[in-house]
C-alpha cells in the first residue's frame, strides 16, 4: 500500500490547511437527511483547528457538471458542520477559487474554519485540470485528504492538488487505509471474505482478486445462484445470470489453484415471490422447486459459515447474503453479521466491511458499530477490493515532501 504521511507529520500552527472531505450527503428540501459523512470528518478538522491551523474545507456535492446549481450549494452545510464541530463557528465562501475564496481565506485567524463552495461548480475539478488545482493550491500551505470515498477519482482536488502542496492523510483516510492494509494487504490468516449481492457480473474483478488473497471465499445473495447454476445445480426461478456460468467456473478454477475454499449454499429458503409474509420453506440445494426462488441461505449454510468464521483471524465483507430488506429473508445476513461482530468484540477477528448495501445490512442487523471498521466509501472500497490503485491514495505518496 502507498506510504503516506499523517496529521502528526504537519506543523500546522498559523498555516492554511486545505482539507478535502466528502460532504456529498443526502439532501431533501434543502435539509441534510444523513450527516454521517460530516460527522466522520470531525476528528481531522478538530485536531487541525485545535493546533491553530487555518482550516479550509473543500468538497463536492451532487453532479452539477461544471455549472452553478443552487440546489447543490454547500452553503447549507456550513451550519451543520459547525454543529458537528461542537458549536465552532464555520464561515462560508461563495466560491472555491478566485477573489471571493481568497478574501474569506485571508480573513481566517488561527483555529478558524471555512467551508468553500462546491468544487464541481468548476469543470476543472472533474477534468483533473492542473490550472484549476493551482488556483486551489494558492489558498493553502498544506493539503490534507480525508476523503477516501473519493480516492478512486482522479479529480483536481484529490489527485492534481496533492502534487502541488506538502500533504498528508486525515484521520478518516488514515483509519480507512490502515484497516484495509490489515485485511487484504497484510492480514493475519486465516482470512475470509464474504461477498454477496445480486450479480456476479458487477463483482468479477472483486472475486478474481479475492480468490488470490483469501483462504475462504463465502458467496451469498443472487450471485451464489449463478455459481450453483454453473455447477449444474437446478435453482428453479431464482435470480441468475445464466450467461455468466463460464466466468463463475473460471473463478472456481482459479480459487482451487490458489488454495482458496469457495463456500456456496448447501440449503436455502425458497418462496414463489419476494414479499413480506409469503409462504416459504427450507430446501436442500438441488431440491429447489421449478417455480420457486432462492431468497436466503438455509440454517445449515448459516451454521457452516459461522463455524468457518470462528477459525478466521481476519474478515472482509461486501454485500448481503440474502434479500435482507424483506423479512424473513434477512435471517442469514443477520445471523452471520452478528456472529462476526461477536468474534470482533472478543478480539478473535479483525473485521472490515464496506459498500452501500453492506452498511445498510449491518445497520439492519444492529452490528455496524461492532465491526473493526465499516467503510462508507462505496466505489472506492469496491475498487480496492478489485486490487486497483486508487489515484487519490497514490497521489498522497507521490506529492511534495514536507
Amino acid at each position: 500500500m502507498t506510504a503516506f504521511k499523517t496529521l502528526d507529520d504537519l506543523a500546522v500552527a498559523g498555516k492554511r490547511v486545505l482539507v478535502r472531505v466528502d460532504f456529498n450527503v443526502p439532501m431533501k428540501d434543502g435539509r441534510i437527511t444523513d450527516a454521517t459523512r460530516i460527522e466522520r470528518t470531525v476528528p481531522t478538522l478538530t485536531q487541525l483547528a485545535d493546533r491553530r491551523a487555518r482550516v479550509v474545507v473543500l468538497s463536492h456535492l451532487g453532479r452539477p457538471k461544471g455549472r452553478v446549481v443552487n440546489e447543490v450549494s454547500l452553503g447549507p452545510l456550513a451550519e451543520a458542520l459547525g454543529v458537528a464541530l461542537g458549536g465552532r463557528a464555520v464561515s462560508f465562501a461563495a466560491d472555491c477559487v478566485g477573489s471571493e475564496a481568497e478574501r474569506v481565506v485571508a480573513a481566517l485567524g488561527d483555529g478558524d474554519v471555512v467551508l468553500l463552495e462546491n468544487l464541481r461548480f468548476h469543470a476543472g475539478e472533474e477534468e483533473n485540470d492542473r490550472a484549476f488545482a493551482q488556483r486551489l493550491a494558492a489558498l493553502g500551505d498544506f493539503y490534507v485528504n480525508d476523503a477516501f470515498s473519493c480516492a478512486h477519482r482522479a479529480h483536481a482536488s484529490t489527485e492534481a492538488l496533492a502534487h502541488l502542496l506538502p500533504g498528508a492523510a486525515g484521520r478518516l483516510m488514515q483509519a480507512e487505509l490502515e484497516a484495509l492494509e490489515n485485511t487484504l494487504e497484510a492480514p493475519h490468516h486465516p482470512l475470509a471474505a464474504v461477498v454477496g449481492g445480486a450479480k456476479v457480473s458487477t463483482k468479477l474483478d472483486v472475486l478474481g482478486n479475492l480468490v488470490q488473497k483469501t483462504d475462504i471465499l463465502i458467496v451469498g445473495g443472487g450471485m451464489a445462484n449463478t455459481f450453483l447454476h454453473a455447477k449444474g445445480v437446478a435453482i428453479g426461478a431464482s435470480l441468475c445470470e445464466h450467461d455468466m456460468a463460464g466466468a463463475a467456473n473460471d473463478i472456481l478454477a482459479r480459487a482451487a489453484a490458489a488454495g482458496c475454499e469457495v463456500v456456496l449454499p448447501t440449503d436455502a429458503v425458497v418462496a414463489r415471490s419476494l414479499e413480506a409474509g409469503i409462504d416459504n420453506r427450507v430446501v436442500g440445494i438441488g431440491a429447489v422447486p421449478a417455480d420457486a426462488m432462492i431468497l436466503d441461505l438455509g440454517p445449515a449454510s448459516i451454521d457452516g459459515i459461522i463455524q468457518r468464521l470462528g477459525r478466521c483471524r481476519s474478515l472482509v465483507w461486501n454485500g448481503p447474503l440474502g434479500a435482507f430488506e424483506v423479512a424473513p429473508f434477512d435471517a442469514a445476513t443477520n445471523a452471520v453479521a452478528r456472529a462476526a461482530a461477536g468474534l470482533t468484540r472478543d478480539g478473535v477477528t479483525l473485521s472490515v466491511a464496506g459498500g452501500g448495501d453492506t452498511v445498510a445490512a449491518l445497520v439492519h442487523a444492529g452490528v455496524a458499530d461492532d465491526f473493526s471498521y465499516v467503510s462508507t466509501a462505496g466505489g472506492a472500497f469496491l475498487e480496492w477490493l478489485e486490487g486497483k490503485d486508487l489515484p487519490g491514495v497514490a497521489a498522497l505518496g507521490a506529492g511534495s515532501g514536507i
